[in-house]
């Protein structure tokens, strides 16, 4: 017998705020997001109320039941199946009309539903003004406005939800329309004619004169590099002060470890391998890559929540299209730039499966945050000097921005080869709904972005790096003959190496760099050197004198970035997407087409230069 005193659907369109009603009723983190489909499986919390408890089933965003949509069928499913109390669906207050006919069509499956208008303060702030009285009476169910975000109507829906008695339908009859879709638009038409009220002729003039610049064929694209350009600005200034902060902080902690575990006797075996081997990496680990994500992460989530991102795919869509794709992969690139993975995930917004694939095959070929702190250190040394000032970190953004640019490039192009070879299909239509452009919501963006991006990320690469550490540790210390393991892994591959314009270390400390990008320089350093142990070096100029005493040139630099844009995924990335595919065919494929890419390149490269 279930110890719920109910069971609750929780339904709505895409962008009505359905996620955050979830949220306030549960006290669960569920991200929302601005993109149709964000949420795209049933996620289910426990609301408690007057020592009661309830159980919500929040339901991905959909415009109908009369779907063949993967995701929206999860919905459509959910809400025909009838294994619920009461169905809540969600509306829009600023646009009521188009959410209505959804609002309608669960109606004429069942009546054990209570409707929610909204986001009621930016319709006021439009000047529009809904009769929710009258809307209840002709729904013959209960209405309550509300503004989920400001908690403005959650303790009347609690309060509703104690109270609704489940009808009788066994006999229930069809109320509205005759299960054809323009008959519910014409129904939620004619309700609107009543209820709604525009005391403004055009209320959404504001947001088209924005789009007008920011979605405009001429404007748009370079507005949206500008935007990329000022974030990873603020980024690559911001992380370098934090780097050497934590840096210096973490490796203190462990001279202080090491040391503990000397004095208590410990034997010195056991002290290097977790000291220079485990903990070491995984303070590398951290201090490169947490300050990049702590500042990326909020900017990215910010351009989300005020709407601006929807506003890239739509710019974006005509170009994936002619590559065979789908438009919404603009959204899951732009997730890549914070974390691969994340990206991965992400493709679940897309519902073709061939396009699905696409997009997660491709994802790599933009650079995560492990993956700009290597960028951005070879770009100061080998590119624009190590004087810095405002003038230096701008030409190191552009050479920066250079480099995205040609992994998006290569995203189209192995996206249209994907869709002509392995993945042959015409690109699916898609609702893309630009919402409304509103006032971001700070405090709820910083809490976002570090729960349940930063944090999260983070922890799953600590979590493969430690045991890495643990790896190159060994690697490093344990020889045959007069040589280490790793430096004849280095020599074995050095041949292979150079064709492509690196060298064994290079080779090797990608191939060791697997569980993460941000030990990969690290590594290159250990071998170099031949410590035996990952060390500190934050100083620039003295990284770069090691680099250039052991070969590297302009050639060498530019070979690194590029094969450092374009090989395999890390580990994280890779178990994501087997997890995501199923299947490790398309885990392998994934691994190898950006390799292959990226060792062609460079290959291409190094022959011009030679020649």
């Amino acid at each position: 017998m279930s110890t719920y005193e109910k069971i609750i659907g929780l339904a709505g369109n895409p962008n009505v705020g359905k996620s955050t009603v979830f949220n306030e009723l549960t006290g669960l983190h569920q991200h929302t997001g601005n993109w149709s489909g964000k949420t795209v499986g049933n996620t289910s919390g426990e609301m408690e109320y007057n020592n009661s408890k309830y159980l919500i089933y929040d339901l991905p965003g959909t415009y109908s039941l009369y779907t063949n949509l993967a995701e929206e069928k999860v919905a459509q499913d959910f809400v025909y199946a009838k294994e619920y109390d009461v169905m809540i669906v969600v509306c829009d207050a600023v646009c009521l009309e188009r959410n209505l006919s959804l609002v309608l069509q669960v109606l004429d499956v069942t009546k054990n539903v209570i409707v929610c208008v909204n986001l009621i303060d930016e319709a006021e702030k439009k000047k529009i003004k809904i009769d929710l009285k009258k809307l209840s009476k002709i729904l013959d169910v209960k209405v309550i406005g509300m503004s989920a975000v400001n908690k403005i109507g959650i303790d009347e829906l609690k309060e509703c939800i104690e109270k609704f008695e489940k009808k009788n339908e066994e006999n229930k009859e069809k109320t509205f329309c005759e299960n054809d879709m323009q008959d519910f638009i014409n129904k939620s038409e004619e309700i609107c004619k009543e209820v709604v009220h525009f005391e403004k002729s055009d209320c959404n003039e504001r947001d088209r004169k924005i789009d007008r610049i920011l979605t405009n064929k001429i404007t748009g694209i370079p507005i949206m590099l500008l935007l990329l350009g000022l974030i990873l600005w603020i980024t690559i200034i911001g992380a370098n002060y934090l780097s050497d902060i934590l840096f210096d902080a973490l490796f203190f902690v462990g001279d202080k470890i090491e040391g503990l575990l000397n004095n208590i006797g410990v034997p010195l075996i056991i002290v290097d391998a977790l000291i220079s081997g485990v903990y070491r990496v995984l303070a590398w680990v951290v201090a490169v890559m947490l300050p990049p994500m702590a500042i990326f992460f909020p900017l990215f989530t910010l351009l989300e929540d005020i709407g601006y991102l929807p506003r890239i795919a739509f710019n974006l869509d005509p170009i994936f299209k002619k590559c065979g794709a789908c438009g919404k992969q603009a959204l899951t690139m732009c997730m890549g730039f914070g974390c691969n993975a994340c990206g991965v995930t992400g493709c679940r917004i897309i519902n073709s499966t061939r396009e699905k694939l696409i997009a997660i095959l491709t994802n790599v070929f933009v650079p995560c945050n492990g993956r700009f702190p290597m960028l951005i250190s070879i770009i100061t040394m080998f590119f624009v000097g190590t004087s810095g000032g405002l003038l230096s970190s701008i030409y190191g953004v552009v050479i920066l921005l250079g480099i995205i640019l040609f992994g998006i490039f290569m995203t189209f192009l192995v996206s249209k080869i994907l869709s002509k070879t392995i993945l042959k299909g015409e690109p699916s239509s898609f609702i893309l709904e630009l919402p409304p452009y509103r006032k971001p919501q700070i405090l709820k963006i910083i809490a976002r972005s570090m729960l349940d991006r930063t944090l999260f990320v983070l922890g799953r690469a600590v979590c493969v790096a430690a045991p890495a550490g643990l790896v190159i540790w060994l690697l490093a210390n344990i020889t045959i003959g007069d040589a280490t393991i790793l430096t004849l892994c280095t020599q074995f591959l050095d041949s292979f190496a150079r064709i492509i314009g690196l060298d064994g270390v290079i080779l090797m400390a990608f191939i060791l760099g697997l569980p993460a990008n941000e030990i990969v320089v690290p590594i290159i350093l250990m071998s170099y050197m031949a410590t035996g142990e990952i060390v500190e070096m934050s100083n620039v100029v003295e990284l770069k004198n090691i680099l250039v005493q052991n070969g590297w040139t302009y050639v060498t630099a530019l070979c690194t970035m590029i094969f450092s844009l374009m090989h395999w995924p890390c580990s994280t990335t890779c178990i994501t997407i087997k997890k995501e595919t199923g299947s490790w065919k398309w885990t392998f494929l994934a691994m190898l087409i950006p390799t292959l890419v990226g060792m062609a390149v460079c290959f291409l490269i190094r022959s011009i230069v030679n020649n």
